[in-house]
């Protein structure tokens, strides 16, 4: 049974920064794209960042600059180093994976999410 289990969120000033992980576990025998989503409240879920398994990214416009997404292909692990965070960042992430695992189609999983606060 896969599970991505993020970790690192938490409450920052406006201005400092967090790193989020997010990593794959179970029989997993590939994973495509990897990314960040984030959930404001009364907001729809909506794409931060997300890399394919070559390593080329993309960004949304309000993090451009901003945040960086890696992964770690060894480690089934994905990465969200969120710097100069403001106010508006405020949100639950989530991470996203498009994966082939041990007797399952290829499909995409979620995780159960992150919170990020950051106070001005």
């Amino acid at each position: 049974q896969v599970q991505l289990v993020e970790s690192g969120g938490g409450l920052v000033q406006a201005g400092g920064s967090l790193r989020l992980s997010c990593a794959a576990s179970g029989t997993i025998f590939s994973i495509n794209t990897m990314a960040w989503y984030r959930q404001a409240p009364g907001k729809q879920r909506d794409l931060v960042a997300a890399i394919t398994s070559g390593g080329s990214t993309n960004y949304a416009d309000s993090v451009k600059g901003r945040f960086t997404i890696s992964r770690d292909n060894a480690k089934n692990t994905v990465y969200l180093q969120m710097n100069s965070l403001r106010p508006d960042d405020t949100a639950v992430y989530y991470c996203n994976a498009d994966l082939r695992a041990r007797f399952a189609p290829r499909q995409t999983y979620w995780g159960q999410g992150t919170q990020v606060t950051v106070s001005s």
